[in-house]
Parts: C-alpha cells; structure tokens; sequence
C-alpha cells in the first residue's frame, strides 16, 4: 500500500520536475539556443504528455487503502461548485487575448485593455482552474495515493503562475508591469483592491460554454474515472 503511494509521488516528482526544468531553468534557454523555439516546444510538449500518461496511469493502477481522512458526502459539494468555477476560467481564458500563454505578445499601450473577461478575476485562468481542480479532488478522496496525485498539479500551478510572472516581467518590461497593475494572480484579489472590477457582459459566454462543460464532464465522469459523481 505505501509502495503504491510512493510510485505515485516519484512519478509526480518526475511531472513537475520535468515541467520546471524544462520551462523554468537555463535549459530552457539552451535548448531553445541548440534547436530554435518550435523544436523546444514540440519536444516540450512530447515529454509533458508522456510525462502525463505515466503520471495517470500510474495514479490509475496502484490500490488507495491508506487514507489520511475517509470520505465525507457532506464534503461533496466542494468539487461540484469549484468545478463549475474551475471550467469558467479555463475556458473563458480562451475567449480573451491574454499576454501570459506561451507565445504571446504584449505592448504597452494595450496593456490596460487586455485586462477584460477572467483575467480581471486572475490573469492566470488556466493556472487556477487545475488548483481549483486538484484542491476539490483532495477534498473529497482523501487517500494518501489520491493527495499525492492532486497535490502534485495544485503545487506545480501555483509556482508556475509565480514563474511565469517572472519571465513575463522580464520579456515585457513595463508593458508587464502596467498589465500586472490591472490584473492580479490571486483569484479577485485585483477586484477587492479596486483595481480593476468585474464585467458581467464580459463572463456570459465563459459562464454558458462553463456550464455546458460541467454538464457534460458530470454526465460522463464514470465513463472515464470509473467514479459516480453523486
């Protein structure tokens, strides 16, 4: 039982090294400086994803009979609210322009208006929707194999929305900054600090697209976890 729990941690282990070394770190730039940027992000893109499957199928296969608290069904809604929020961000981040996704370009005269639809609530939608995600998965397993898998995501998300600040304050300069004035990682903290406020005409379409993705991952969640969502 904790041979399975420790295959899972050194295969979350190797997923967020991997993503951190790769992205984070001065072989990023070698790389990139050896083969040329879309040779880096196709090899990028091909070690993460067999990073993943290893990474899932491992969590997939090995039993979960330790459990540091057992399952509480009032603890339910958890999960169910947070995925709603969760999907809101993820897919309304690609309904705006957003300067912080590989690739993006970012001007100092745009950088105010940029700030519109989820990113006035983080500017790192993709980010919180995969801690939003994990946290409420933690909540409602609670085996040691399960806290091990989820944790794994929510820790590398967050330190990733920190390293990509970083990089972005780096390659933008004061365009960055401005743009980070307006904006803020933590979710609505930019919204109670008045810097920027919400649009409700500007989340309709994530709020709708969110929710018909909810219904459909609730509808199918047995068919690819084997887990009744109740």
């Amino acid at each position: 039982m904790v041979q399975g729990a420790a295959e899972v941690a050194v295969a979350g282990f190797i997923w967020v090294v991997m993503h951190l070394g790769l992205s984070s770190t001065r072989l990023r730039g070698m790389l990139v400086n050896t083969i040329g940027t879309p040779w880096y992000l196709t090899v990028y893109s091909l070690v993460a994803a067999a990073c993943l499957v290893y990474f899932i199928s491992i969590y997939m296969h090995v039993p979960r009979m330790i459990y540091l608290w057992h399952p509480n069904p009032e603890l339910y809604w958890v999960p169910k609210i947070g995925m709603v929020f969760a999907l809101i961000l993820l897919l309304g981040g690609f309904f705006v322009r957003n300067p912080s996704m590989v690739g993006a370009k970012l001007r100092a005269e745009e950088a105010v208006s940029l700030a519109t639809g989820v990113t006035r609530i983080t500017r790192h939608p993709g980010q919180w929707a995969i801690i939003i995600w994990a946290l409420g998965h933690i909540v409602v397993n609670g085996d040691l194999v399960s806290v091990v898998f989820f944790s794994s995501f929510a820790i590398l998300s967050f330190i990733g929305s920190f390293l990509i600040d970083k990089k972005k304050a780096q390659a933008f300069g004061h365009a960055w900054l401005t743009y980070a004035s307006v904006t803020s990682n933590v979710p609505f903290l930019a919204v109670m600090r008045g810097r920027t406020r919400l649009k409700l005409s500007e989340l309709r379409l994530p709020v709708v697209i969110g929710l018909v993705a909810y219904a459909l991952l609730w509808y199918l969640h047995e068919s690819y976890t084997g887990t009744v969502v109740f």
